[in-house]
């Protein structure tokens, strides 16, 4: 009997080991208590499978987006951590977006966290002709932990609020409710309860899209109080012959796959002297939060820095127009912290953008100018307080200008073994064109012409 126990003990632990089977395994239990899981559950087949086929499959990947994310990581550690929420959920990101901020999905879910706009704009994330803060590093951050609190507080798990996170709690409170019932019946039968199978009617009208939420909510509230209490492996479980499982099968693998990520930050790999500085990443901020005033160019702050518009663009993702929002008085940006004394130094600097009175031609819109211009048509209405999209020639028209994208006109200075055909190629424009803005009637020019270069 002894032997027998021994084996047992000695198979849980090889069992368990299998997993990782490295020093870290400690580091890997934490982040299942931090989620409010049995550390038995390191030993699911499932999470082993999606954990093995990453580590194997996904290394160079899994380091390329965390070092692409360098600058903005310790900024989501740090939110997390004033606010108490597990450090995996910086993994929830990775599964979300790949940490990528301008990341869309095909239901219009946008940033980081792949928030839908309604449920962005819940938690005041603006979405405008200027801004889409869904793409906010910080504020999205914010709004993000927010929502995972609501969640956590509706459940009372952090892995509940994580799933939940991906699949609506309208779908985990459904699940809860099921599991909760089939566990009851298993200990006392249900065939002759009529209150049972009351409940099971209205779940069942529930999934047909024929009774309300509130009365699959009312089920809930009152499972929720018995002694019977579902934990992941209930919830994650796959009932054969059962269409409909507790969970959707992209929510279970979700987060199986958030814990995977968070081990693999653990993984041995992440010690070579490549890596090692991945592990070392605190929540210092190598990002700094400034304030500036609207209508400003992101060119102009750019230049103000030091840095390339490109580098001040990918931090800023959220600014549409690449124009700080008009209306606003001061407006948080997002700058490289080892900027920040230059901004400081130099900030009262700052130009605020370029502006063009354009009169509108015949033939003109709103979407060839704004074409043009290469902004969105709706900034200049709502510019020029539009109330439709209708335009009268001489029209006069504001429009706010990047300098670094509208191509301006030029006088161009004929040289020998020039022609109009080589001009036309070096400026990018038709050549018929350039004859016609030119009132040229043969192609024929001689050194010392002046040949106008119109882009509109």
């Amino acid at each position: 009997m002894k032997k027998v126990l021994l084996i047992l003990i000695f198979s849980s632990i090889l069992l368990k080991a299998s997993l990782i089977n490295t020093a870290f395994i400690n580091n890997d239990l934490q982040i299942l208590e931090e989620l409010d899981i049995d550390t038995n559950y390191i030993t699911d087949y499932k999470l082993q499978k999606i954990y093995k086929k990453l580590l194997r499959r996904n290394k160079k990947d899994y380091t390329k987006k965390l070092n692409n994310a360098d600058l903005f990581i310790p900024q989501i550690k740090k939110i997390l951590k004033e606010n108490n929420i597990p450090s995996a959920f910086l993994y929830l990101v990775m599964a979300e977006s790949n940490f990528v901020l301008n990341a869309k999905s095909h239901k219009r879910a946008m940033g980081l966290w792949q928030f839908m706009p309604s449920t962005g704009n819940l938690y005041g994330l603006k979405n405008n002709e200027y801004v889409d803060e869904r793409m906010d590093i910080v504020k999205s951050t914010k709004a993000a932990v927010k929502h995972l609190k609501y969640l956590h507080k509706m459940f009372g798990k952090w892995y509940i609020a994580a799933i939940a996170y991906n699949c609506g709690e309208g779908r985990i409170i459904e699940g809860i409710t099921r599991a909760t019932l089939d566990m009851y019946c298993k200990d006392n039968g249900c065939y002759k309860n009529k209150e049972i199978s009351k409940y099971r009617k209205i779940i069942s009208k529930y999934q047909k899209k024929k009774t309300r939420f509130s009365n699959l909510n009312k089920i809930y509230k009152i499972v929720k109080k018995w002694q019977y209490k579902p934990n992941i492996e209930h919830l994650l479980i796959e009932q054969k012959g059962l269409r409909r499982q507790y969970i959707p099968e992209e929510s279970r693998g979700y987060i199986r796959k958030i814990i995977s990520l968070a081990m693999m930050n653990n993984s041995e790999f992440l010690i070579s002297d490549n890596n090692s500085h991945l592990l070392n990443r605190g929540i210092c901020d190598p990002i700094a939060t400034v304030k500036v005033k609207g209508g400003i160019h992101l060119q102009n702050i750019a230049d103000l820095i030091g840095i390339s518009k490109e580098k001040l663009q990918k931090l800023n993702q959220h600014i549409k127009q690449n124009i700080i929002p008009p209306e606003e008085k001061k407006y948080s940006i997002y700058i490289p912290y080892s900027t920040l004394a230059r901004f400081n130094a130099n900030k009262q600097n700052l130009k605020p953008a370029l502006y063009e009175i354009y009169k509108v031609k015949s033939g003109d819109s709103l979407a060839k100018i704004a074409k043009f211009y290469k902004i969105r048509y709706q900034l200049i209405k709502k510019f020029n307080h539009l109330k439709s999209n209708f335009l009268s020639i001489n029209q006069k028209l504001i429009i706010p200008v990047d300098p670094t994208v509208v191509k301006r006109n030029k006088i161009y200075l004929v040289k020998r073994g020039d022609s109009l055909g080589k001009i036309a190629k070096l400026y990018k424009i038709n050549l018929k064109k350039l004859i016609k803005d030119n009132n040229l009637k043969t192609s024929m020019i001689k050194i010392g012409d002046k040949i106008v270069v119109r882009y509109n």
